[in-house]
């Protein structure tokens, strides 16, 4: 991970590229450097592996100045199962702040879980959250493992098919939603500016409506569909398989008036063991064939182009925020891997190459300033902010897909062979349309900087 002073530096680069958030995660201290930041000892405590807590404080600041909210990636889902150095047996028994016996414990991810109908445990977590917002002004948090919370069975072996049983019933932990609901109002109430977003896989109904009208009280889910289904679609099928119908449903297949943040890809491609987009578009020619001094093959061709097309996508359909993973949007050729006994308890791969960017002579500085300028042209346009898109076109055999957001066409091809001349689409208001990122980004002509 990064130092704090070494996140001054990336703070200029989030401007840079035309992000106006930063999500800070694996802030709270963990024994398991592997875990992400997942398995949270000391909850008050920022983690030392970064630097102090001024220095936390003074990167915040930093980021406060330049305009970027901040929000902490909050862990009160489940916490880890270390005695001498967690809350596990804080009292010696196996009840204190957690469910006793089996239900207490996470069977997948080998933690505690909390007791949510307990005063103690209601005070503890939510002085937590006034803690991080007072102490080091975070603007608001993303609360990880909500599907977790939300049921009895934790959202394991559950595939949620929209069924309203599924959302309402004996399985749905009660105490957890109330917390929940405890949590966004005093979040709210106290703080009015505060952002919370909600990692649901779920689907839940009402988990982004305001609890004064019984909703969970969250200002945003995570579309945790749509990297699913680029992965999906990327292990599964051929180019000329991909079906426009079911891609277009994953990016818009989201309940009304609630906000999503919409992702192509997040963390957890990146970290040891998976593939990020660029990794399953170019693979291995990644380390060969980046190079704009050497003509570019077709894989890097292909993946090039696709890499920009499905986050221009997602970003465009997919939501009323978007989110990535720093160092995704040029396709890190390296995934994450942070020190363990698995790997000798190597820092390598801790790491996020930024230096790739800075050369002129690889292709990695193409994808870095598409991803600024698809950013600064929703900046221009403001289609995040505006109503869900209207679909035009799906076109299976063309592999066409048209859309209209805020006042802007979006024509995507994704026809393997095929390109398109005097192509007809249909509009709102007849006239002609300006192209803020076609005249940039045509083949090899990348005019960035």
């Amino acid at each position: 991970g990064l130092e704090w002073h070494e996140g001054d530096t990336a703070v200029f680069t989030v401007i840079h590229t035309g992000y106006n958030c930063i999500q800070l995660m694996a802030i709270m201290e963990h024994a398991y450097y592997a875990s992400f930041g997942y398995q949270v000892t000391s909850f008050f405590a920022a983690s030392s592996r970064y630097g102090t807590p001024e220095e936390l404080k003074e990167l915040i600041d930093v980021a406060h100045s330049l305009g970027i909210i901040v929000l902490l990636d909050v862990v009160h889902s489940h916490a880890s199962k270390n005695t001498e150095d967690g809350l596990n047996q804080f009292d010696g028994s196996d009840s204190c702040f957690f469910h006793s016996g089996p239900r207490g414990e996470h069977s997948l991810w080998d933690s505690r879980l909390f007791n949510y109908s307990g005063w103690e445990v209601l005070r503890f977590l939510l002085s937590n959250l006034r803690w991080w917002m007072e102490e080091y002004r975070f603007d608001g948090f993303r609360f990880d493992g909500v599907t977790s919370m939300l049921y009895h069975h934790h959202g394991i072996g559950s595939g949620f098919s929209g069924d309203y049983a599924e959302y309402f019933g004996l399985h749905v932990d009660e105490d957890s939603i109330v917390y929940l609901m405890l949590a966004n109002h005093i979040l709210h109430t106290l703080y009015q500016d505060c952002i919370t977003i909600a990692e649901d896989v779920s689907g839940m109904p009402t988990l982004c409506r305001p609890v004064q009208e019984g909703g969970l009280g969250f200002d945003f889910r995570l579309a945790m569909a749509i990297p699913d289904k680029w992965i999906q679609i990327l292990k599964e099928f051929k180019d000329e398989d991909w079906n426009m119908g079911n891609i277009v449903h994953t990016m818009s297949n989201r309940r009304y008036g609630e906000k999503c943040i919409a992702y192509a890809e997040s963390h957890d491609q990146a970290l040891v063991g998976d593939k990020t987009l660029a990794f399953w578009l170019m693979d291995k020619d990644m380390y060969t064939n980046m190079s704009a001094l050497i003509p570019m093959n077709s894989v890097i061709d292909r993946g090039i182009q696709l890499h920009k097309m499905m986050r221009l996508l997602t970003h465009g359909l997919g939501g009323e925020g978007y989110l990535n993973f720093m160092g995704n949007e040029f396709g890190h050729p390296e995934w994450l891997d942070f020190p363990r006994v698995g790997n000798n308890e190597s820092y390598h791969y801790a790491r996020r190459q930024f230096n790739l960017v800075d050369m002129d002579h690889l292709r990695y500085r193409q994808l870095y300033a598409f991803d600024r300028d698809m950013n600064r042209t929703e900046d221009k346009y403001g289609w995040l902010a505006a109503p869900p898109a209207y679909i035009s076109a799906k076109h299976e055999g063309d592999k066409v897909i048209v859309f209209e957001r805020a006042n802007v066409i979006f024509i995507f091809n994704f026809h393997p062979t095929n390109s398109y001349s005097n192509y007809r689409v249909a509009v709102g208001p007849p006239g002609k349309y300006p192209s803020p990122l076609f005249d940039i980004y045509i083949g090899e002509k990348q005019c960035c900087y």
